[in-house]
């Protein structure tokens, strides 16, 4: 699509567009000043016909009428022009309707009753689907705006083929030239054409066999056919068997074969891209026996608790075994899914050697990148450049990548440093590829502390590399200009260069905007190469429709780049993402293209790697626990799960389709026995086809619907299926799932990608304004079934949760090199809130229908994943036992009370076999996933602290929302900052997410020095019992330790509101203390005997 370098802004509903340039000033024009003729009905375009005229309706005042809507008026309205009120003719390459008049003078009986068999290929489907609006024309169209050609070349038949025929043989073709079959359909009293894919719904007649010839001869092929496949075979295997032995007698040059010098590669080509490395059995079979030692030590622990109460504290015991059963079900949740963990290894040069062979056009699969950004404020449009310009640089051919940059936010500020990075990149881009740098993202790849002269010989790299960093300096400056610029906003509102209003000024009322800065015809680096397709998308938002924020933005990108470029595959990134291994999208297409095990993978998830952080990483934002150790677990069973960004996408999962299913080889039979022996076979089969009955009804229906889009009105006797309105049944249906684009429509029939060949820059330019207006979605299953699913604020977990329930696997990608990097919030606050936030979008699912614990049964989901997903949704859950379990320790120092009973010793030694199990476990698994011990403690640490605080929240304003429509938001207040490399670790902000995590440390450490002050009191009989309630104690305050650290900030002074909770707190546990003071009696002030000896 050539745009010539302008905006592009505009609204389908209220059919306008401007053209916004960069010498003239913006004008609005309409789709009649575009395109030429519209519809005076619906507003579309009329297209034009084979003769290069626009199609005309009526003959006899030509109303502009478009072909739809002269369909729709023949088969459902009057059948007159709304203007003259004439009676429609039936005109070619239409079906008729009951009161047509017969013409003899129109040849068009395969546009009348039937459509050509050369439907059968994806790319004519597609491209027809496109003639009933847009300028193409290669041939008649139907009904249902699918365009046929007009005859089929009988030159694409090969000479070799055998030919087809109808229970009888030409006398002029040699008999193992035959493949007599039977006609499809017998006409039952009715005129039926052969339908161009078969009908699995019927039965065919057995095919009668002259014996007197080759079974083969009856099949798909012939004798001849199978001769040349059999020496075909036999012909590669022979030259992957020969091993030329350089300097044994000379070689075998002498033999009648000279060695071909490709044979290595060609072997080496056909091996698999890549292959699993499960976990060696001496780490994972202890691992696994450890795991049923503690599930048979938890069954004898529970046991032990349930049978022992404690009398004189029975609601403390009550409460904490609740809690600890609820413990050890989340526990089975978690451990589970991790029982047969794997890694993977890629082979990229055999992905060279396979698509990329030399001298041929690379035949890797296209991507389209997505970056999403809202606000540039809060998202620096400085970290948005860098990851644009690290996608720019990727190593991948130029032609192969789109990046589309999604701005929600609509802010001019975006817009302006997309188009000074497209820019920088026509320089940086070349300078990447020449000297293979990495990482591509100038930020981070000018601030490494490293030697950037090592292995570099070239004297030329010293000198372009300094030229280069006083160009990224300007370009910071530039940006930085424009950042400050922006802090102020006029009254009157941002204007373009040439004057024009910028139409994003309203952040909630303005028209979609596309803009292609490259990738057009002229545009190219500094040293004349192309460029990756660079495309600013900002969807159309408008008062009173919802917009679904990130999924809604994400649904908008898969229409946009469908209709501009339409790659298979499909890369999503958030701004602050940029790609640190430039051969990311290989290392992905190695599982993707696969031919053997590529079919069903529906993503590739690569794990999150962060900079900036704190050496420590105090509140485990790197969650390397998760990233190396679950997510390896899920890759063994059916996937990890998707966490929102750095994943590749098979574009056509996206699309609800369901993962192709492995076929299995025919079932055993019983012809060897006679038939009274295989009565129980029969009726077996007969009882699981009773069983089944409805299941295979259902997937009959579907492939119907799916496979034979343009046959429908071929098909007898299928009930529910008028069959005037049949040709456009299909049609209707792909409408009301992908929405009322047909360019959009085609695109999704191409599984290979590539957009039809025919429409014009006039046609995509509308269609892309289309798709991305605020009433595309209306009335469509977006958001349902197809794309980013709503309901949720975390759409990743739904997203992915219905990929698998479709039957689709997924694939961990672990690059030696990180394949992406971003940035995390290393502030205790932020931390918590971003917790709290993926904490409310489970929170959210589990409330919703799309719940894992009753969604999807009958569906390709596996068990063990689904326990993945279970857990993934219920764990805000867990918040109320651990906030509960970790008060009781300081409610049993005050009280005196325990929730045990005299420790026996057994239950001394079930205790300490509990203890054990747990630490083997964690252990073995930090062994296996290659996780150390001082990160497996942050992240338990911060288990505690993120439970009782975001997700105690997250569960509360999950109801509120959910269930009473409120919508309750927690707002962070900065006080103060540091300046320093982590001064945002200990910039402060309160929030009311502090309190309950800061409350329970306060009163467990007033329950220690209760405790402790006892126990000094009564003597030494009281501290046999004071250590197991000062265990208890510490181990929640050695869990809370990293978040009363976080309040001290620098530990130069305690904030001030800290002290005043401290003191208020303090003042009031010490006082419930004196109010249940053992000292005291009910019965009135008894004093004790002192536990010293005076005397």
């Amino acid at each position: 699509m050539d745009t010539k370098g302008r905006l592009v802004a505009g609204s389908h509903n209220r059919n306008e567009f401007v053209l916004i340039n960069a010498d003239d000033i913006g004008r609005v024009t309409s789709v009649k000043e575009l395109s030429g003729q519209i519809c005076q009905i619906c507003g579309d375009e009329i297209e034009i016909t084979g003769d290069g005229e626009p199609f005309v309706a009526c003959n006899e005042c030509a109303f502009p009428v478009c072909r739809p809507c002269y369909e729709y008026e023949r088969r459902e309205g009057n059948q007159a022009c709304p203007q003259c009120k004439t009676r429609y003719k039936r005109l070619k390459g239409s079906p008729r309707v009951e009161g047509d008049e017969e013409e003899d003078d129109i040849d068009d009986i395969e546009n009348e009753l039937d459509y050509a068999s050369s439907w059968r290929n994806p790319q004519h489907i597609a491209e027809a689907m496109l003639s009933a609006r847009l300028n193409i024309s290669h041939g008649t169209s139907n009904a249902s705006g699918l365009t046929t050609p007009a005859e089929l070349e009988s030159s694409a038949l090969a000479l070799d083929t055998p030919l087809l025929t109808y229970r009888q043989e030409d006398a002029d073709v040699s008999p193992d030239k035959h493949a007599l079959i039977i006609p499809p359909f017998t006409t039952r009293g009715k005129k039926v054409h052969p339908m161009p894919f078969p009908d699995p719904t019927m039965s065919l007649p057995p095919r009668p066999m002259d014996p007197k010839k080759d079974l083969a001869v009856y099949g798909y092929g012939s004798v001849a056919w199978k001769y040349r496949m059999e020496e075909w075979k036999k012909r590669q295997n022979d030259k992957l068997q020969m091993v030329n032995h350089e300097g044994a007698n000379g070689g075998n040059c002498d033999g009648g074969e000279s060695y071909d010098p490709d044979l290595p590669m060609m072997d080496e080509g056909r091996q698999p891209l890549s292959r699993k490395l499960p976990i060696s059995s001496s780490k994972i079979n202890p691992y696994r026996i450890i795991i049923i030692l503690r599930l048979a030590i938890l069954g004898l622990f529970f046991h032990y608790r349930i049978l022992h109460p404690v009398n004189d504290a029975f609601a403390l015991w009550l409460i904490s075994v609740i809690c600890e059963i609820w413990f050890a079900m989340s526990w089975i949740l978690d451990q589970f899914p991790k029982w047969h963990p794997i890694e993977r290894e890629t082979y990229l040069d055999r992905l060279s050697l396979r698509y990329e062979k030399e001298g041929q056009p690379s035949e890797l699969a296209s991507v389209d990148i997505f970056v999403s950004t809202v606000d540039p404020m809060k998202e620096p449009p400085l970290i948005t450049a860098n990851t644009v310009l690290s996608i720019l640089a990727v190593d991948y051919p130029v032609d192969k990548v789109s990046c589309y940059v999604s701005d929600d936010g609509a802010a001019m500020l975006t817009f302006e440093a997309l188009s000074d990075t497209s820019e920088f990149a026509r320089k940086w881009v070349p300078f990447c590829k020449k000297f293979s740098i990495e990482p591509r993202a100038p930020e981070w790849y000018f601030s490494q502390k490293v030697d950037y002269l090592r292995d570099k010989v070239n004297p030329a790299f010293v000198r372009e590399r300094r030229a280069m960093k006083r160009e990224y300096e300007e370009f910071k400056v530039r940006i930085n200009g424009l950042v400050a610029m922006a802090e102020k906003v006029p009254e009157e509102g941002w204007t373009m260069q040439d004057g024009t209003p910028w139409p994003g000024n309203n952040v909630r009322d303005h028209p979609g905007m596309i803009q292609v800065f490259l990738g057009q015809n002229g545009v190219r680096d500094v040293e004349g190469n192309e460029l990756p397709r660079l495309v600013y998308v900002s969807r159309e938002k408008r008062p009173g429709f919802e917009h679904h924020k990130k999924a809604g933005a994400m649904n908008a990108l898969i229409r946009v780049s469908a209709v501009l470029s339409n790659a298979p595959y499909l890369l999503n990134v958030d701004c602050d993402h940029y790609i640190n291994n430039s051969k990311a999208l290989r290392e992905a297409m190695c599982f993707m293209m696969d031919p053997i095990s590529g079919k069903k993978i529906c993503y590739v998830q690569f794990p999150q790697r962060f900079d900036g952080i704190d050496r420590h990483d105090r509140y485990s934002n790197r969650n390397v626990v998760f990233f190396d150790i679950n997510m390896k677990g899920l890759d063994g069973i059916q996937g990890p799960i998707y966490v929102g960004t750095g994943c590749v996408f098979r574009r056509q999962a996206l699309y609800a389709r369901d993962a192709p299913k492995k076929k299995k080889p025919p079932g055993k039979t019983c012809n060897c026995w006679p038939k009274c022996c295989c009565f129980c076979c029969r009726s077996r089969k007969k009882s699981k086809k009773s069983r089944l009955k409805d299941s295979e009804k259902k997937t009959k229906n579907k492939e119907l619907s799916m496979k034979q889009i343009h046959a429908l009105e071929n098909i007898e006797g299928i009930d529910g299926i008028d069959k005037e309105k049949s040709p456009l049944t299909p049609q209707i249906k792909f409408e009301k799932k992908f929405g009322q684009s047909p360019v959009f429509i085609a695109s999704t029939l191409l599984e290979e990608g590539g957009i039809p060949h025919g429409p014009s820059s006039t046609s995509l330019l509308k269609e892309a304004i289309h798709v991305i207006s605020c009433g595309y979605e209306n009335k469509t299953e977006w958001g349902k079934e197809v794309g980013w699913i709503y309901g949720s604020v975390t759409e990743d977990i739904l997203t992915g949760f219905k990929m698998h329930c479709h039957g689709w696997r997924s694939v961990y990608c672990i690059p030696k090199r990180p394949a992406f990097k971003g940035s995390a919030p290393i502030n205790l606050s932020d931390r918590l809130h971003q917790v709290l936030r993926w904490a409310l979008g489970s929170v959210e699912i589990f409330l919703s229908r799309h719940c894992p614990i009753w969604y999807g049964y009958n569906s390709g989901l596996k068990p063990l994943e689904r326990f993945s997903y279970i857990n993934s949704v219920v764990y805000p859950l867990t918040s109320i036992p651990l906030l509960i379990y970790c008060t009781l320790p300081a409610v049993c120092l005050l009280t005196g009370k325990f929730i045990v009973p005299e420790i026996s010793s057994y239950a001394s030694i079930l205790f300490i076999a509990l203890f054990i199990s747990i630490a083997a476990t964690s252990i073995l698994e930090m062994q296996w996933g290659h996780v150390a011990i001082d990160d497996w403690w942050r992240n338990e640490q911060f288990w505690v602290i993120g439970g009782v605080s975001s997700h105690l929240f997250a569960l509360f304003q999950g109801l509120l929302k959910v269930l009473a429509g409120i919508n309750t938001n927690f707002t962070v207040t900065s006080k103060a900052a540091d300046d320093g490399k982590f001064s945002e670790l200990y910039l402060f902000k309160w929030t009311s997410l502090l309190i309950p995590p800061l409350t329970l440390f306060i009163i467990n450490v007033i329950g220690v020095i209760v405790g402790i002050s006892d126990a000094i009191n009564n003597g030494y009989e009281t501290w046999g019992p004071l250590f197991g309630r000062l265990f208890f104690a510490l181990w929640v305050i050695m869990h809370l330790y990293p978040f009363f650290k976080g309040l001290m900030g620098k530990q130069e002074g305690l904030p001030t509101i800290i002290v005043v909770w401290s003191i208020l707190l303090a003042s009031i546990f010490s006082l419930l203390w004196v109010r249940i003071n053992p000292f005291t009696s009910k019965g009135g002030i008894v004093l004790e005997v002192c536990g010293l000896n005076c005397d």
